[in-house]
C-alpha cells in the first residue's frame, strides 16, 4: 500500500481563519508532484485537534479529489471513543483509505482499554494505522491484540522507545502472519532516528520536512535506500540535527515550525490556531538558513529541489 516517503500536509487557513481548500489542494497536490508515496490529511502537522467536523470533511475530501487516487490517502481520528468514531466515518465518507487513530482524550488508559479504545474508534471495513504514542501507550501484549484487529493494518511510534519497539515488532510479526503489517517511524523529525528504526524492522516513516523541502527529504530517502552514508551524514548534519535542535526552542514548533517552512519555499499557510503559537522572528530566521543549508547539501541528481 505504501510506497516511498509520507507526506503530512499542513492545513492552511485564509486571512479570515477559515481553512483554505484550495491552497490546502495545490499543497497536496504539490507533493504528491514531487513523490510523496502517500498523504496523511489532518493528522497532527494538519492541526487535526484545531479541526470541527465539517472543516475536516473538507480538507479530507480536498486531499482525496487533488490526489485523484495515485496514492492511499489516510486521514487522522482520535479524541473521546464515539469523537474518533465520528471522525472515521466522515472519513470513509470523504474517500480516504483509512485512517490514523490518534491517541484519546487526556485521560490516561491500561492495556486492554487502549485495545476496547481501537475497537470501538475503528471500523472493520475501514484500514487503520494506530499511533504509540502520548497517553495512548502500548505495551508488546496490547500492540499484538490491535495487531490482530482485521481492520488495524500498521502500527505507528512516536514514543522513541526502541527498547520496547524492537519487541513488538518482533512480537507482532510472531503473531500476525496471514496479511502484511506495517511499522511507522512516526517521531518529529523522523529522519534524525530513522537508520535506528529501520535496523529494527521499521521502514516507513512520516517526513514533516517534506512538506517544505521535498527535495531536501527525498534526498535523504533515497540516500537510505541506496546506503549512500555520506549524502546522510551530510543532510544529518547541515538540516535534519539542527531543525531537531530548534524545534526544542518552542513549544508547539512540530506543527508551527513546519508551517513556517512552507511560508519560507514561498507558500502561504494562515499561520496556526490556538492554542498554539507563531515560531518567533529570530527562529524563522534560523529556519530559513537551515533550509539553505539542507537545498545545498542536497547531491546533483534529477531529484527535484526546492520547497
Amino acid at each position: 500500500m505504501f510506497n516511498g516517503l509520507l507526506f503530512f500536509p499542513v492545513t492552511p487557513y485564509r486571512p479570515d481563519g477559515e481553512v483554505d481548500l484550495d491552497e490546502f489542494a495545490a499543497h497536496v497536490k504539490r507533493g504528491v508532484d514531487a513523490g510523496a508515496g502517500g498523504v496523511f490529511a489532518a493528522c497532527g502537522t494538519g492541526e487535526f485537534s484545531a479541526l470541527e467536523a465539517g472543516e475536516y470533511a473538507e480538507v479530507v475530501s480536498a486531499a482525496v479529489d487533488a490526489i485523484g487516487g495515485r496514492v492511499p490517502v489516510f486521514a487522522g481520528a482520535g479524541g473521546p471513543v464515539r469523537t474518533a468514531r465520528r471522525f472515521a466515518d466522515l472519513a470513509a465518507d470523504a474517500g480516504a483509505d483509512g485512517i490514523l487513530l490518534l491517541p484519546p482524550y487526556l485521560t490516561e488508559a491500561s492495556g486492554p482499554g487502549l485495545v476496547s479504545y481501537v475497537r470501538e474508534a475503528t471500523r472493520e471495513d475501514q484500514s487503520a494505522i494506530v499511533y504509540n504514542r502520548a497517553n495512548a501507550r502500548f505495551n508488546e501484549d496490547s500492540a499484538v491484540a490491535v495487531a490482530r484487529l482485521p481492520q488495524v493494518i500498521g502500527f505507528k511510534d512516536g514514543s522513541g522507545d526502541l527498547d520496547l519497539m524492537i519487541r513488538i515488532v518482533r512480537a507482532v510479526r510472531d503473531h500476525v502472519t496471514d496479511r502484511p503489517f506495517f511499522f511507522f517511524n512516526g517521531m518529529p523529525t523522523a529522519e534524525v532516528t530513522q537508520r535506528a528504526y529501520r535496523a529494527i524492522g521499521v521502514p516507513l516513516y512520516s517526513s514533516a520536512a517534506f512538506a517544505f523541502a521535498p527535495g531536501v527529504a527525498l534526498a535523504y530517502y533515497d540516500a537510505l535506500e541506496s546506503g549512500d552514508l555520506a549524502t546522510l551524514d551530510a543532510l544529518e548534519r547541515t538540516f535534519y540535527h539542527p531543525l531537531a535542535r530548534l524545534r526544542t526552542k518552542g513549544t508547539g514548533y512540530a506543527v508551527s515550525l513546519i508551517k513556517a517552512g512552507v511560508e519560507l519555499a514561498g507558500y502561504p499557510t494562515g499561520g496556526v490556531r490556538p492554542p498554539l503559537t507563531e515560531v518567533a522572528p529570530e527562529h524563522r530566521a534560523e529556519l530559513a538558513g537551515i533550509l539553505a543549508a539542507g537545498l545545498a547539501a542536497v547531491p546533483e541528481s534529477p531529484v527535484p529541489v526546492g520547497g
